[in-house]
């Protein structure tokens, strides 16, 4: 049965990454329609493309000298901005075009002198495809439609309502910048400028989804970036097909390196000074409009237990915080397991008195160990999922009121010890910290839960050399996943569980450069990669 699961497991794997080795099959682009001549074919299609959009606004207008010249401007109610419209716009083209007296000797030259003599819109662009021009009017823009001439022009008059700047939610720091990512993708562009002022930060916008034709921006810095991962970046996210993109999870599933992994090797975050300080190191960042979440790549193991606060903070404050994170990692992974471990198999190894306190207030309860630290492992689970899908002024009350009530109910019923709820509660404490590993921590938990059950510590050991084992053969973008400290790179450890000061942070993380070339080992030296003997 194992190795039929093994034999699946490995068919996927493979088909995964024939996703993104192999060459796509690129679709027959078909010639695009240009843009009507007649104004009353324009109006037509507009009408046939847009039927039944009652937010769609077509407004036929006669301009120049004479009334000589038929227009339509066309633009979605609410994607566009009424006043640079009417000012911008409307005004113009009804009244300044009788005024420097545009008439039929000037058809030949017509875009040219709306664009430079008229419209009062700060960007002007021309269209000559239709379906160009039913792009520009689904992004919020609006676009001039004139009669006589193939090209349209299109006017960038984007306004919609969207939420403004404020504190991120899921990463609450002490000291340090309070603005986080928005839903729109050129306001979070812009957060990143205002920290970053280099002509070398770039952002290359492409469009994914076949239905909802979403935006997607990759950041970086020419220059410190690594030209193979961006390469690299750029060739997955070009060849996502699919129907919708609604959020930066979904990219992240079609770029991640191993995707059966429990571990994840694609980075997000709400902080636009994390996502700065990201860039400033060589890496890449996927932005998508609509989520306020960023996605940074490579992504390595190290990241989890590093805070955008630590940078704010003095190096050693920074240090002990690093410290308590690694060991609330090993208590929150390991302790339901261990406490499973030591009553099943391994008593001699606690002091006489504490066994014989921890015996006294298990007598009685009609469940192994095991089974009993499961039960209420897996009811935390339950009520801190009800904690975050509940409306927020019940949700907290409720896990708090919920989690007291359960485990004081349990223990009065004999359904649960003393000692297994207070196991679970330092468990679910500790789980909170590393809120990056919370979902690879539940499955670690109970992978180690049913080893302790089954051999004791020998079974921990095993589970535990077998997680080791898949972390240093995983990869973020050609990255060792657990660099720096496999492979060993001693320059990178000024930033890994010990912070140095700033002013000893003289050179980059070298590892984000690594990339092997017939087995040769290659690093980032400042601005070069050199071969290393």
């Amino acid at each position: 049965m194992f190795r039929k699961l093994a034999g699946i497991y490995n068919y996927l794997k493979h088909k995964s990454q024939d996703y993104f080795q192999s060459e796509q099959p690129q679709e027959e682009e078909s010639e695009q329609e240009k843009v009507p001549r007649d104004i009353q074919k324009v109006k037509q299609k507009l009408a046939e493309t847009f039927a039944d959009c009652s937010d769609f606004v077509l407004r036929e207008l006669k301009i120049g000298d004479d009334s000589q010249f038929k227009v339509i401007l066309a633009y979605f109610e609410g994607l566009t901005d009424h006043e640079i419209i009417n000012n911008g716009i409307l005004d113009p083209l009804m009244i300044e075009s009788k005024k420097i007296g545009i008439d039929r000797r000037h058809e030949g030259e017509l875009i040219q002198k709306i664009k430079e003599e008229i419209i009062n819109v700060g960007e002007v662009g021309e269209a000559d495809t239709f379906t160009r021009t039913v792009e520009e009017l689904l992004a919020g823009g609006t676009v001039l439609y004139i009669d006589g001439q193939g090209t349209a022009l299109k006017f960038d008059t984007t306004a919609w309502e969207e939420r403004g700047v404020e504190e991120p939610q899921t990463e609450s720091i002490v000291r340090g910048p309070r603005e986080g990512f928005v839903e729109s993708l050129s306001t979070n562009i812009s957060l990143l400028r205002r920290r970053i002022k280099n002509a070398n930060l770039k952002f290359k916008v492409l469009n994914l989804g076949v239905q909802t034709n979403t935006d997607v921006a990759i950041g970086y810095l020419a220059g410190i970036v690594n030209e193979d991962v961006l390469k690299m970046v750029e060739e997955r996210v070009q060849r996502i097909k699919i129907d919708a993109v609604l959020e930066s999870g979904y990219i992240e599933e079609f770029i991640e390196d191993s995707p059966f992994s429990i571990f994840p090797t694609v980075g997000s975050s709400e902080r636009p000074d994390k996502v700065a300080g990201k860039l400033l190191e060589g890496r890449v960042a996927i932005l998508c409009e609509g989520t306020p979440f960023v996605l940074t790549v490579p992504y390595l193991f190290i990241e989890a237990f590093q805070s955008s606060e630590d940078y704010y903070n003095r190096p050693y404050v920074a240090t002990i915080g690093r410290s308590l994170r690694f060991l609330a990692l090993i208590i929150t992974a390991a302790l339901p397991a261990f406490y499973v471990a030591v009553l099943t198999f391994h008593q001699n190894i606690l002091p006489f008195e504490l066994l014989l306190n921890i015996t006294a207030a298990v007598e009685g309860i009609p469940f192994s160990p095991f089974f009993e630290t499961l039960v209420l492992g897996t009811a935390f689970e339950l009520l801190r999922e009800a904690g975050v899908r509940m409306p927020k002024p019940i949700g907290q009350a409720v896990s708090i009121v919920g989690a007291l009530i359960l485990g004081e109910a349990a223990v009065e019923a004999g359904i649960a010890s003393h000692p297994i709820v207070i196991v679970t509660a330092v468990t679910a404490i500790t789980s909170f910290i590393l809120s990056p590993l919370l979902e690879p921590l539940i499955f670690i938990r109970l992978f180690l839960l049913v080893a302790a059950n089954t051999l004791g510590f020998m079974g921990m050991g095993l589970v535990i050399i077998t997680i080791f084992v898949h972390l240093v053969n995983l990869k973020s973008f050609g990255v060792p996943y657990l660099a720096p400290f496999s492979p060993l790179s001693g320059m990178d450890l000024e930033d890994t569980l010990v912070r140095f000061p700033l002013w000893a942070m003289l050179t980059r993380p070298r590892i984000l450069a690594w990339r092997e070339e017939e087995g040769e080992k290659y690093r980032l030296d400042a601005n070069l990669i050199k071969k290393e003997e």
